[in-house]
């Protein structure tokens, strides 16, 4: 099939790749985007076969002139897979529906529960959550409505696009390599910390996420706070964009001594080195006000580590019984869980590889670009 897939903001490289090679792939994106989040470097890197079509100007340049776009090009595929249910898939399914061709969404975030977390914030005044909010359910109505299908990384999300279009295909966005992302041997482990520069003799919490609005570094902070109160020679470690907002953090809160235990890393290769922080990490943790999906515990689930998450969103779907799970905000929880691993290695290591048993069977690389390829194929058939 010729496929465009439309981007109105990030994308993550280990997508991309997956889609060269179940497609004839085009991608169409905001400059920006690509060349900010070193997207461009990492697909000429990667050799993917992948025609990019970069859309020049910031948000409503880009509204106007992908409409252009879309109107010039979309005749020439036989499907288009649009990422979420906003402003750029209202245009990718408007000017589909006008052309005749199929448009297929990609439901990877809960939109509206996600800018719901800035008003919880205090990042924006109610009148402006009010305003935003209902554009973003009327987007996602009128979006599914005119679509072909909608795809979603996993059960929640599933549920949520259930009653907005006529197929709901439930995906695993790029899903987990599982032979990149796997359980090493303890000498392996150990020569990966010291390369890795993780403290010697320290537990290591790794947050592997980037720090947005919708992430709750503040409970990770406190809850790690609290565990080395109680005796446990912590570092907790962000690796991510945005890494310098989590050390700041740290100090607005006040945290004794956090200097010496608040780490900060780059983001890094997802399909080269961010398998062996969670190979080398003791345990990773994901807090958040709100969650679609939940890539990263599966991750490090699948590398036989441990993992402490809120129950929130797609995350108390599919991690009961293979993750230690505690109420969002909970940071008394979450110390007592991260203390629970270090208390109890043998079972924590148990329960993380009942983890990679479901990821593979779930959550697998092969499984997540089959629902896509099935999904595209049908609605456009």
């Amino acid at each position: 099939m010729k496929v465009l897939y439309f981007c109105e903001g990030y994308t993550d490289i280990r997508f991309v790749v997956g889609l060269s090679e179940i497609c004839d792939l085009t991608m169409a994106i905001p400059r920006h985007h690509l060349e900010t989040s070193g997207l461009a470097d990492r697909l000429a890197e990667s050799g993917a076969r992948v025609r990019v079509d970069p859309i020049e100007g910031g948000r409503l340049a880009f509204q106007w002139r992908s409409v252009l776009y879309l109107l010039r090009t979309l005749s020439s595929f036989d499907v288009v897979l649009s990422q979420e249910m906003g402003r750029g898939s209202l245009n990718a399914t408007a000017v589909g529906k006008a052309l005749r061709t199929p448009v297929v969404l990609y439901l990877g975030t809960s939109p509206v529960e996600y800018f719901h977390c800035r008003r919880i914030r205090g990042q924006v005044g109610g009148l402006r959550a009010w305003a935003s909010e209902t554009f973003l359910a009327t987007a996602m109505k009128v979006t599914g409505a005119l679509s072909s299908g909608i795809v979603t990384t996993g059960p929640y999300l599933g549920r949520m696009a259930a009653p907005l279009a006529r197929r709901v295909f439930e995906g695993y966005y790029c899903g987990i390599d599982s032979e990149l992302f796997k359980p090493v041997a303890p000498a392996q482990r150990a020569r990966l910390r010291e390369r890795l520069e993780f403290p010697a003799g320290r537990f290591v919490i790794l947050f592997p996420s980037r720090i947005s609005h919708e992430k709750d570094p503040e409970t990770v902070l406190k809850a790690t706070a609290m565990a080395r109160e109680r005796g446990l020679d912590a570092v907790v470690m962000n690796l991510g964009g945005g890494f310098q907002d989590f050390i700041e953090c740290a100090r607005r809160l006040g945290l004794k001594g956090c200097e010496d235990w608040v780490i900060g890393k780059p983001a890094v290769h997802p399909m080269k080195n961010l398998c062996e922080y969670m190979q080398a990490a003791d345990v990773a943790v994901q807090a958040s006000l709100a969650e679609g999906g939940g890539m990263s515990p599966l991750e490090a689930l699948s590398c036989g580590t441990p993992v402490v998450a809120t129950r929130v969103g797609g995350m108390a779907l599919t991690l009961p019984g293979i993750a230690q799970l505690i109420p969002p905000g909970d940071a008394a929880a979450m110390a007592e869980a991260f203390l629970w691993v270090r208390r109890n290695p043998d079972a924590a290591r148990q329960q993380a590889l009942r983890g990679r048993e479901y990821v593979g069977s779930t959550w697998s690389r092969g499984r997540a670009f089959d629902a896509i390829a099935a999904a595209l194929e049908e609605s456009s058939a």
